[in-house]
């Protein structure tokens, strides 16, 4: 209590409020005198002179008390114009001192020479390079996966930046993905969405005003770090659809599908300071050609449905099961970096393309499913085949099978948003158009698909 101030009254506002309380005083002597029944006449009729003087001197005090206060709060500046002027200052302070707003961007500026370089393994091919990585995850890590899954994953990221593992819960979707930066010997970088996110500022951070520091992410830092190195930097999005993807993912899937990677700028900050970062150019920074981001999504109440403009772009893993254990050697990790796997996909292309046969089968199977479902494959649809394919054969698949896996993701999926009847009642027709074009014992998983949805609509 012995530190506590009270505020201090202005002398004028002391002054008017004095008058006004003697005024009040003699008004009550003087109607008191007035309405006495003891008074002499010509007392009660000076109290009443006395009290109709004070009736009009106090709203002249408390007219003039009025117009004291306003003049004064006319002085003072408004509550808003103090924040800002106090913010401007405090900006203006913050640049004559060279204060940093990004501290972990400079940093990496600092130390830009541990992320460049370093020993690659430059001699091996797609097919390896799945095998070792499956006996990595098994021998060192106690993960198993079946070589197929891997030949997916691999040939996926051969067509997309974005890839989503999908599955029932606890089939091994956010440990494939950690377990694959342990084995390219760069760690990656596991994001928690969260269910109230809703902008790119949930994922790379915020300038705060108050503080004059970015809050940075270690998406963000990771970001920035990329772009000083050649090694493959993987980002999962741990339960990516707990939140909607297309509201705070939206600025990275239409930047991701510019061909032009150095068009690929992410807006960090709206301004330029002269100490920010320096690859930090007008307030952008480059989303690095060399990160790969990775979903997981549970389908299941607790999150929501991803929206097809999602599922266009991106491609999809679906981890139902767990693999058998089997025993393995504990192979050493493969480093190579990204732009030897964007050759190895090239010379994949050159070697593995599309046979003519199963580019004729594919052109039949559109004309099908558009004349009778109003489904068509698209230019997306078919670059993503023209490069998936040869991939996952380069990985050591099958022509047929990798044709039946992309299919059934991006083509097949779409016929749940047909007419329920329609459907049910086309569903055998389309099987057997499959049948005829590939033969019986291939397109299983397109088959599957079509009967499943057929039965459930």
């Amino acid at each position: 209590m012995k530190n506590l101030k009270l505020p201090k009254l202005k002398k004028k506002y002391f002054a008017v409020l004095i008058a006004i309380a003697a005024v009040v005083v003699l008004m009550g002597i003087s109607m008191g005198l007035y309405f006495s029944s003891s008074a002499a006449p010509e007392t009660s009729e000076g109290g009443a002179i006395a009290v109709v003087a004070l009736l009009i001197l106090v709203p002249i005090l408390l007219g003039g008390l009025l117009a004291v206060l306003y003049l004064n709060r006319k002085e003072e500046p408004e509550p808003l114009q103090i924040v800002a002027e106090t913010v401007e200052q405090t900006k203006t302070e913050v640049k004559k001192t060279n204060r940093r707003r990004f501290d972990g961007l400079c940093r990496i500026d600092e130390e830009k020479t541990r992320y460049a370089g370093g020993e690659f393994n430059g001699r091996i091919g797609l097919k390896e390079f799945c095998e070792t990585f499956r006996d990595y995850a098994a021998g060192k890590l106690r993960l198993y996966y079946e070589i197929e899954d891997i030949r997916r994953f691999i040939a996926g990221m051969a067509v997309s930046h974005i890839l989503i593992l999908q599955g029932m819960s606890g089939t091994g979707k956010t440990s494939l993905a950690f377990a694959f930066g342990e084995f390219l010997g760069n760690t990656s970088t596991v994001i928690p969405v969260q269910p109230m996110w809703k902008e790119r500022t949930d994922l790379i951070g915020y300038y705060n005003e108050f503080t004059k520091r970015f809050n940075e992410t270690d998406l963000l830092k990771k970001i920035y770090e990329a772009n000083y190195s050649e090694q493959i930097y993987i980002t999962v999005l741990d339960e990516m659809n707990i939140a909607r993807v297309e509201y705070y993912f939206a600025e990275f899937l239409s930047l991701l599908e510019l061909p032009n990677a150095e068009e690929r700028l992410l807006t960090v900050v709206s301004d330029e300071w002269k100490n920010d970062p320096k690859q930090l150019k007008d307030g952008h920074v480059r989303l690095p050609e060399n990160m790969w981001f990775i979903g997981t999504a549970n389908n299941d109440d607790s999150t929501f449905a991803i929206s097809d403009k999602v599922y266009d772009r991106a491609m999809v893993l679906d981890l139902d099961k767990k693999a058998q254990a089997f025993s393995a050697e504990r192979p050493e990790g493969v480093k190579i970096t990204a732009k030897r796997f964007k050759e190895l996909v090239k010379e994949a292309q050159e070697e593995y393309g599309l046979t003519e046969r199963n580019r004729r089968r594919l052109r039949q199977l559109d004309d099908f499913m558009t004349e009778h479902f109003r489904v068509t494959f698209g230019n997306r649809i078919r670059y993503q085949i023209e490069r998936y394919v040869p991939a996952y054969v380069a990985c050591g698949g099958e022509e047929l099978n990798a044709l039946d896996d992309i299919l059934a993701k991006k083509v097949m999926r779409k016929l749940g948003m047909q007419n329920p009847v329609y459907l049910r009642n086309n569903a055998e027709n389309l099987c057997r158009y499959m049948d005829e074009l590939f033969g019986e014992e291939n397109l299983s998983q397109c088959k599957e698909i079509v009967r499943r949805l057929g039965r459930s609509a």
